[in-house]
Protein backbone atom coordinates (compact mmCIF):
# COMPACT_ATOMS: atom_id res chain seq x y z
CA UNK A 1 0.00 0.00 0.00
CA UNK A 2 2.98 2.35 0.51
CA UNK A 3 3.14 3.14 -3.18
CA UNK A 4 -0.44 4.46 -3.04
CA UNK A 5 0.24 7.06 -0.35
CA UNK A 6 1.50 9.53 -2.94
CA UNK A 7 -1.76 9.32 -4.92
CA UNK A 8 -4.16 12.18 -4.18
CA UNK A 9 -7.83 11.20 -3.81
CA UNK A 10 -10.57 13.79 -3.60
CA UNK A 11 -13.07 12.71 -0.94
CA UNK A 12 -16.43 14.14 -1.97
CA UNK A 13 -18.47 12.02 0.41
CA UNK A 14 -19.50 11.48 4.02
CA UNK A 15 -18.50 7.88 4.64
CA UNK A 16 -18.73 5.24 7.40
CA UNK A 17 -15.97 5.65 9.98
CA UNK A 18 -14.13 2.48 8.93
CA UNK A 19 -14.21 3.49 5.25
CA UNK A 20 -13.11 7.04 6.03
CA UNK A 21 -10.13 5.70 7.98
CA UNK A 22 -9.14 3.18 5.28
CA UNK A 23 -9.23 5.88 2.61
CA UNK A 24 -6.99 8.18 4.69
CA UNK A 25 -4.56 5.38 5.57
CA UNK A 26 -4.24 4.20 1.96
CA UNK A 27 -4.09 7.43 -0.06
CA UNK A 28 -3.25 11.08 0.28
CA UNK A 29 -6.84 12.21 0.81
CA UNK A 30 -8.14 15.76 0.46
CA UNK A 31 -11.75 16.59 1.33
CA UNK A 32 -14.01 18.65 -0.93
CA UNK A 33 -15.27 21.72 0.98
CA UNK A 34 -18.95 21.80 1.90
CA UNK A 35 -19.07 25.54 1.28
CA UNK A 36 -19.69 26.00 -2.45
CA UNK A 37 -17.74 29.30 -2.49
CA UNK A 38 -14.63 27.49 -1.26
CA UNK A 39 -14.62 24.82 -3.98
CA UNK A 40 -13.03 27.02 -6.67
CA UNK A 41 -9.98 28.02 -4.58
CA UNK A 42 -9.70 24.44 -3.31
CA UNK A 43 -9.54 23.04 -6.86
CA UNK A 44 -7.00 25.70 -7.82
CA UNK A 45 -4.76 24.37 -5.07
CA UNK A 46 -5.36 20.61 -5.36
CA UNK A 47 -7.11 19.93 -8.68
CA UNK A 48 -3.96 19.34 -10.74
CA UNK A 49 -2.92 16.52 -8.38
CA UNK A 50 -6.22 14.66 -7.96
CA UNK A 51 -6.10 11.23 -9.63
CA UNK A 52 -9.20 9.69 -8.05
CA UNK A 53 -12.52 10.73 -6.52
CA UNK A 54 -14.48 9.00 -3.77
CA UNK A 55 -18.00 10.34 -4.22
CA UNK A 56 -21.43 9.82 -2.71
CA UNK A 57 -23.85 12.66 -3.50
CA UNK A 58 -21.55 15.42 -4.80
CA UNK A 59 -22.08 16.90 -8.26
CA UNK A 60 -19.21 16.01 -10.60
CA UNK A 61 -19.92 17.87 -13.83
CA UNK A 62 -17.88 18.78 -16.90
CA UNK A 63 -16.76 22.05 -15.33
CA UNK A 64 -15.31 20.22 -12.33
CA UNK A 65 -13.69 17.62 -14.58
CA UNK A 66 -11.99 20.49 -16.40
CA UNK A 67 -10.28 21.35 -13.10
CA UNK A 68 -8.99 17.78 -12.63
CA UNK A 69 -6.62 17.20 -15.57
CA UNK A 70 -4.97 13.99 -14.26
CA UNK A 71 -8.13 12.32 -12.95
CA UNK A 72 -8.23 8.56 -13.67
CA UNK A 73 -11.14 7.13 -11.69
CA UNK A 74 -14.40 8.12 -9.97
CA UNK A 75 -15.56 5.58 -7.38
CA UNK A 76 -19.13 6.05 -6.16
CA UNK A 77 -20.26 4.87 -2.74
CA UNK A 78 -23.82 4.46 -4.04
CA UNK A 79 -25.53 2.77 -6.97
CA UNK A 80 -26.66 6.05 -8.48
CA UNK A 81 -24.46 7.99 -10.86
CA UNK A 82 -26.98 10.75 -11.56
CA UNK A 83 -24.74 13.43 -10.00
CA UNK A 84 -21.83 12.48 -12.24
CA UNK A 85 -21.37 13.50 -15.87
CA UNK A 86 -20.54 9.93 -16.87
CA UNK A 87 -20.48 10.64 -20.60
CA UNK A 88 -17.88 13.39 -20.25
CA UNK A 89 -15.86 11.31 -17.81
CA UNK A 90 -15.76 8.34 -20.17
CA UNK A 91 -14.88 10.62 -23.10
CA UNK A 92 -11.83 11.72 -21.13
CA UNK A 93 -10.81 8.17 -20.30
CA UNK A 94 -11.93 8.36 -16.68
CA UNK A 95 -13.11 5.06 -15.17
CA UNK A 96 -16.45 5.26 -13.29
CA UNK A 97 -17.34 2.60 -10.70
CA UNK A 98 -20.40 2.20 -8.46
CA UNK A 99 -21.72 -0.28 -5.89
CA UNK A 100 -25.05 -1.35 -7.42
CA UNK A 101 -24.25 -5.06 -7.25
CA UNK A 102 -23.53 -4.91 -3.51
CA UNK A 103 -26.67 -3.06 -2.49
CA UNK A 104 -28.99 -4.93 -4.88
CA UNK A 105 -30.13 -7.55 -2.37
CA UNK A 106 -31.15 -5.12 0.38
CA UNK A 107 -32.87 -2.78 -2.09
CA UNK A 108 -34.73 -5.76 -3.57
CA UNK A 109 -35.82 -6.80 -0.07
CA UNK A 110 -37.26 -3.33 0.48
CA UNK A 111 -38.95 -3.35 -2.93
CA UNK A 112 -40.72 -6.57 -1.99
CA UNK A 113 -41.66 -5.22 1.45
CA UNK A 114 -43.07 -2.04 -0.09
CA UNK A 115 -44.96 -4.05 -2.70
CA UNK A 116 -46.63 -6.17 -0.04
CA UNK A 117 -47.28 -3.13 2.15
CA UNK A 118 -49.03 -1.31 -0.68
CA UNK A 119 -51.05 -4.21 -2.06
CA UNK A 120 -52.09 -5.70 1.31
CA UNK A 121 -52.59 -2.37 3.08
CA UNK A 122 -50.16 -3.17 5.91
CA UNK A 123 -49.75 0.42 7.07
CA UNK A 124 -53.50 0.97 7.07
CA UNK A 125 -53.95 -2.33 8.92
CA UNK A 126 -51.43 -1.17 11.53
CA UNK A 127 -53.39 2.06 12.07
CA UNK A 128 -56.69 0.12 12.04
CA UNK A 129 -55.55 -1.92 15.05
CA UNK A 130 -53.72 0.88 16.84
CA UNK A 131 -56.73 3.21 16.61
CA UNK A 132 -59.06 0.59 18.11
CA UNK A 133 -61.14 0.09 14.97
CA UNK A 134 -60.68 -3.69 14.88
CA UNK A 135 -64.03 -5.21 15.79
CA UNK A 136 -65.95 -2.11 14.82
CA UNK A 137 -65.81 -2.83 11.09
CA UNK A 138 -64.21 -5.22 8.60
CA UNK A 139 -60.77 -4.32 7.26
CA UNK A 140 -60.78 -4.10 3.42
CA UNK A 141 -59.36 -7.05 1.50
CA UNK A 142 -56.00 -6.59 -0.17
CA UNK A 143 -54.41 -8.13 -3.25
CA UNK A 144 -52.36 -11.33 -3.47
CA UNK A 145 -48.92 -10.41 -4.81
CA UNK A 146 -48.31 -13.87 -6.27
CA UNK A 147 -51.48 -13.46 -8.36
CA UNK A 148 -50.53 -10.03 -9.70
CA UNK A 149 -48.65 -9.47 -12.92
CA UNK A 150 -45.53 -7.51 -11.97
CA UNK A 151 -43.58 -5.36 -14.39
CA UNK A 152 -39.99 -4.41 -13.56
CA UNK A 153 -38.58 -1.22 -15.09
CA UNK A 154 -34.85 -1.88 -15.55
CA UNK A 155 -33.42 -5.36 -15.16
CA UNK A 156 -29.97 -4.54 -13.80
CA UNK A 157 -28.56 -5.85 -10.53
CA UNK A 158 -31.49 -4.57 -8.46
CA UNK A 159 -34.20 -5.46 -10.97
CA UNK A 160 -32.79 -8.98 -11.33
CA UNK A 161 -32.77 -9.41 -7.54
CA UNK A 162 -36.41 -8.30 -7.41
CA UNK A 163 -37.30 -10.73 -10.21
CA UNK A 164 -35.64 -13.59 -8.30
CA UNK A 165 -37.80 -12.91 -5.26
CA UNK A 166 -40.97 -12.70 -7.32
CA UNK A 167 -40.07 -15.98 -9.01
CA UNK A 168 -39.91 -17.72 -5.62
CA UNK A 169 -43.36 -16.34 -4.84
CA UNK A 170 -44.70 -17.56 -8.17
CA UNK A 171 -45.67 -14.08 -9.37
CA UNK A 172 -45.92 -13.58 -13.17
CA UNK A 173 -43.10 -11.17 -14.03
CA UNK A 174 -41.97 -9.24 -17.11
CA UNK A 175 -39.57 -6.35 -17.68
CA UNK A 176 -38.79 -3.30 -19.76
CA UNK A 177 -35.35 -1.84 -20.48
CA UNK A 178 -33.32 -0.33 -23.31
CA UNK A 179 -32.36 -3.81 -24.50
CA UNK A 180 -33.42 -7.42 -24.05
CA UNK A 181 -31.44 -9.40 -21.47
CA UNK A 182 -30.48 -13.12 -21.71
CA UNK A 183 -33.12 -14.14 -19.16
CA UNK A 184 -36.21 -16.30 -19.27
CA UNK A 185 -38.69 -13.48 -18.68
CA UNK A 186 -41.14 -11.76 -21.04
CA UNK A 187 -39.68 -8.53 -22.43
CA UNK A 188 -41.55 -5.35 -23.42
CA UNK A 189 -39.78 -2.81 -25.61
CA UNK A 190 -41.97 0.04 -24.33
CA UNK A 191 -42.79 1.06 -20.77
CA UNK A 192 -46.42 1.91 -21.55
CA UNK A 193 -46.98 -1.57 -22.94
CA UNK A 194 -45.43 -3.08 -19.79
CA UNK A 195 -47.61 -0.87 -17.58
CA UNK A 196 -50.75 -1.85 -19.50
CA UNK A 197 -49.90 -5.54 -18.94
CA UNK A 198 -48.95 -5.15 -15.29
CA UNK A 199 -50.94 -4.94 -12.07
CA UNK A 200 -47.83 -3.78 -10.21
CA UNK A 201 -44.98 -1.71 -11.65
CA UNK A 202 -41.64 -1.70 -9.79
CA UNK A 203 -39.08 0.94 -10.83
CA UNK A 204 -35.44 -0.13 -10.43
CA UNK A 205 -33.66 1.58 -13.36
CA UNK A 206 -30.86 4.14 -12.95
CA UNK A 207 -31.47 7.86 -13.31
CA UNK A 208 -30.11 8.99 -16.68
CA UNK A 209 -31.16 11.76 -19.08
CA UNK A 210 -33.28 9.13 -20.85
CA UNK A 211 -35.10 7.96 -17.72
CA UNK A 212 -35.91 11.29 -16.03
CA UNK A 213 -39.72 11.52 -15.93
CA UNK A 214 -40.00 8.10 -17.58
CA UNK A 215 -43.00 7.13 -15.46
CA UNK A 216 -45.33 9.91 -16.58
CA UNK A 217 -49.08 10.41 -16.79
CA UNK A 218 -49.39 8.18 -19.83
CA UNK A 219 -47.59 5.31 -18.09
CA UNK A 220 -49.76 5.71 -14.99
CA UNK A 221 -52.89 5.78 -17.16
CA UNK A 222 -51.72 2.53 -18.78
CA UNK A 223 -51.18 1.01 -15.32
CA UNK A 224 -54.79 1.88 -14.57
CA UNK A 225 -57.11 2.22 -11.57
CA UNK A 226 -56.34 -1.28 -10.25
CA UNK A 227 -52.57 -0.87 -10.61
CA UNK A 228 -49.86 -0.14 -8.05
CA UNK A 229 -46.53 1.68 -8.42
CA UNK A 230 -43.37 0.99 -6.39
CA UNK A 231 -40.22 3.11 -6.78
CA UNK A 232 -36.90 2.12 -5.15
CA UNK A 233 -34.68 3.77 -7.77
CA UNK A 234 -34.59 7.58 -7.98
CA UNK A 235 -37.41 10.02 -7.39
CA UNK A 236 -36.77 11.87 -10.64
CA UNK A 237 -37.77 8.83 -12.71
CA UNK A 238 -41.41 9.23 -11.64
CA UNK A 239 -43.24 12.43 -12.58
CA UNK A 240 -44.34 13.23 -9.03
CA UNK A 241 -47.09 15.66 -10.03
CA UNK A 242 -48.48 13.14 -12.52
CA UNK A 243 -48.55 10.55 -9.71
CA UNK A 244 -50.38 12.95 -7.39
CA UNK A 245 -52.89 13.68 -10.15
CA UNK A 246 -53.42 9.98 -10.86
CA UNK A 247 -54.02 9.25 -7.17
CA UNK A 248 -56.41 12.22 -6.81
CA UNK A 249 -58.48 10.94 -9.74
CA UNK A 250 -58.33 7.29 -8.61
CA UNK A 251 -56.27 6.62 -11.72
CA UNK A 252 -54.14 4.07 -9.83
CA UNK A 253 -54.87 2.02 -6.71
CA UNK A 254 -51.80 2.98 -4.68
CA UNK A 255 -48.06 3.54 -4.53
CA UNK A 256 -45.05 2.77 -2.35
CA UNK A 257 -42.10 5.14 -2.59
CA UNK A 258 -38.60 5.05 -1.12
CA UNK A 259 -37.39 7.98 -3.24
CA UNK A 260 -38.70 11.41 -4.16
CA UNK A 261 -38.00 14.21 -6.63
CA UNK A 262 -36.67 16.75 -4.10
CA UNK A 263 -35.57 14.72 -1.09
CA UNK A 264 -36.10 15.12 1.79
CA UNK A 265 -39.13 17.17 0.76
CA UNK A 266 -42.21 15.03 0.18
CA UNK A 267 -45.40 16.69 -1.11
CA UNK A 268 -48.26 16.83 1.38
CA UNK A 269 -50.54 15.06 -1.09
CA UNK A 270 -48.30 11.98 -0.85
CA UNK A 271 -47.70 12.24 2.90
CA UNK A 272 -51.41 12.32 3.71
CA UNK A 273 -52.75 9.79 1.20
CA UNK A 274 -53.49 6.48 3.01
CA UNK A 275 -52.96 4.57 -0.25
CA UNK A 276 -49.31 5.66 -0.36
CA UNK A 277 -46.57 3.90 1.63
CA UNK A 278 -43.50 6.07 2.28
CA UNK A 279 -39.93 5.31 3.33
CA UNK A 280 -36.93 7.67 3.67
CA UNK A 281 -34.62 6.48 0.87
CA UNK A 282 -33.52 3.52 2.96
CA UNK A 283 -33.09 0.89 0.25
CA UNK A 284 -29.46 0.14 1.08
CA UNK A 285 -29.85 1.20 4.70
CA UNK A 286 -28.45 -1.74 6.62
CA UNK A 287 -25.20 -1.66 8.58
CA UNK A 288 -23.90 -4.66 6.68
CA UNK A 289 -24.54 -3.31 3.19
CA UNK A 290 -23.39 0.23 3.92
CA UNK A 291 -20.05 -1.10 5.15
CA UNK A 292 -19.72 -3.39 2.13
CA UNK A 293 -20.42 -0.38 -0.10
CA UNK A 294 -17.58 1.52 1.55
CA UNK A 295 -15.25 -1.46 1.30
CA UNK A 296 -16.09 -1.83 -2.39
CA UNK A 297 -15.46 1.83 -3.14
CA UNK A 298 -12.01 1.73 -1.52
CA UNK A 299 -11.23 -1.59 -3.23
CA UNK A 300 -12.10 -0.10 -6.62
CA UNK A 301 -9.62 2.72 -6.08
CA UNK A 302 -6.90 0.38 -4.79
CA UNK A 303 -7.35 -2.12 -7.65
CA UNK A 304 -7.23 0.65 -10.24
CA UNK A 305 -3.99 2.19 -9.01
CA UNK A 306 -2.30 -1.10 -8.14
CA UNK A 307 -2.94 -2.29 -11.71
CA UNK A 308 -1.19 0.83 -12.96
CA UNK A 309 1.89 0.01 -10.86
CA UNK A 310 1.89 -3.73 -11.72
Amino acid sequence: MTMLRDITILQAAELPEKTDLELKETFNTVRLPKDASAIGPFLSEYGARVRGIAVRHAHIDAAMLDRLPVLEIIASYSAGLDGIDVETAHARGVVVRNTSKILAEDVADLALALSISATRGLMRGHDFVREGKWGESAFPLGRSLRSMKTGIVGLGHIGSAVAARLSVMGAPTAYYGPRRKPVDLPYFDGIEALAAWADLLIVTCPATPETIGLVDGDVLASLGPEGYLVNVSRGTIVDEQALITALAGNGIAGAALDVFEKEPFVPEALRTDPRVVLSPHMGSGTRETRQQMGDSMVAALVEHFESRHA
